[in-house]
């Protein structure tokens, strides 16, 4: 018998802010905690609680007398979570989990002893540990922990260019001759039961390392969108992760899968899910963690995501040139975050179309973000939602 709940959510940004919407069809109320007294979730909820994410007693506390703790964030602290599932709190995804996908470094050496497919590596303490790899330039230096959207990434394409390294514990990993940048998002809940979404591509920005926009289904061969799924699968079941797992992937030019990294938690690549799948990445993470039947993940139209990103000049109030014009399209959802300053690159926002094929998303791609521009106030020539 399902019963009205009450989930507390660690990290209140715009992906906690999806999920609050999903759980209203649930009957399921939030208390939330962010750092942010204006994190995008904190007019959502009246259940809102201002405090660190990493401090032992404050999540501890936040979570003391919950029912059902989740991330929406992995940079949490993970000893308060431990402590608190001992005590018989229910916590998805695992605590030992999270720390597991915090750390690149035990994510890449967990690949390699379970024999997942992911690109050649070494790790590093510092710098000048890069100068005693000569043989894996070029490469992609990454930070054990901490990165994200880009940060704490950098692509070294000569060995020369190990001076431009980390001074931190990171990866060192060849770089792939990438054809696609792909996800796949699984989820699983309690009894086991796992499902995939479809396959989707990933285009990066051109400077920033960040998603600039998504398509699903991805342009690639049945054989590889199934190995990629079946990848997803094999990994949520060795993990017996509880949750939605989104698995970042690239094919190389010979068409060899490898996992990039993973998110234990709703993820960039899953916006375009809400409208254009029978059940969102948000509905299935609820449905996973609260252990009920996982919902269809399949497409109901090809779709796309585009990010809204500030622009690179602004830095203030948030206001968004052209919304009415992408507002009178057809099959063309826009998603804003709440979020009232906007800066360079910040993301601010995302917006889904549907379509029949993928070159009608590609034209509707094209066209939106010519029409929309995220700028700061003094700038602005409509009104600010």
């Amino acid at each position: 018998m399902y019963q009205k709940t009450t989930i507390c959510l660690l990290g209140g940004g715009q992906l906690g802010r999806m999920l609050l919407q999903a759980g209203v069809d649930l009957n399921i109320e939030f208390r939330v905690l962010d750092h942010n007294a204006n994190a995008p979730c904190a007019s959502f909820t009246n259940q809102f609680v201002c405090g660190s994410l990493t401090d032992f007693e404050t999540v501890y506390q936040f979570g003391k007398n919950a029912e059902i703790i989740t991330i929406e964030i992995e940079n949490v602290n993970t000893n308060a979570l431990r402590c608190l599932e001992q005590e018989g709190v229910r916590v998805f995804p695992q605590p030992h989990l999270i720390e597991l996908i915090q750390d690149k470094r035990l994510q890449k050496q967990f690949y390699e002893q379970n024999h997942f497919p992911t690109a050649p590596f070494v790790l590093t303490e510092k710098k000048e540990d890069l100068k005693n790899y000569p043989d894996f330039f070029p490469a992609v230096h990454k930070c054990g922990k901490g990165g994200y959207d880009g940060k704490g990434v950098r692509i070294l394409e000569t060995f020369e260019d190990w001076c431009k390294g980390f001074e931190l514990p990171s990866v060192l990993e060849k770089k792939i001759s990438i054809y696609k940048e792909i996800s796949v998002i699984v989820a699983r809940n309690s009894n086991g039961e796992i499902k995939a979404f479809p396959v989707v591509e990933c285009a990066y920005h051109p400077t920033q390392n960040l998603v600039d926009f998504l398509i699903m289904p991805a342009e690639i061969a049945n054989k590889l969108e199934k190995r990629a799924q079946e990848i997803a699968i094999e990994l949520i079941q060795k993990l017996e992760l509880v949750g939605i797992l989104a698995v970042e992937m690239f094919i190389d030019t010979q068409e060899n899968i490898f996992i990039n990294e993973v998110a234990p938690r709703p993820h960039n690549s899953g916006h375009q899910t809400i409208e254009g799948n029978f059940t969102s990445q948000y509905a299935q993470h609820l449905r996973a963690i609260l252990n009920l039947p996982l919902g269809n993940p399949q497409l109901r139209a090809p779709s796309a995501m585009i990010n809204l990103l500030g622009e690179p000049s602004h830095e203030g109030e948030a206001a968004y040139i052209g919304l009415e014009k992408v507002l009178q399209l057809d099959q063309t959802y826009v998603h804003l975050y709440g979020k009232h300053q906007t800066k360079p690159y910040r993301k601010m926002g995302h917006i889904t179309v549907l379509g029949t094929n993928r070159q009608q998303l590609l034209e509707k791609i094209h066209f939106i973000k010519g029409l929309i521009k995220v700028v700061s106030a003094p700038n602005r020539q409509v009104i600010n939602p």
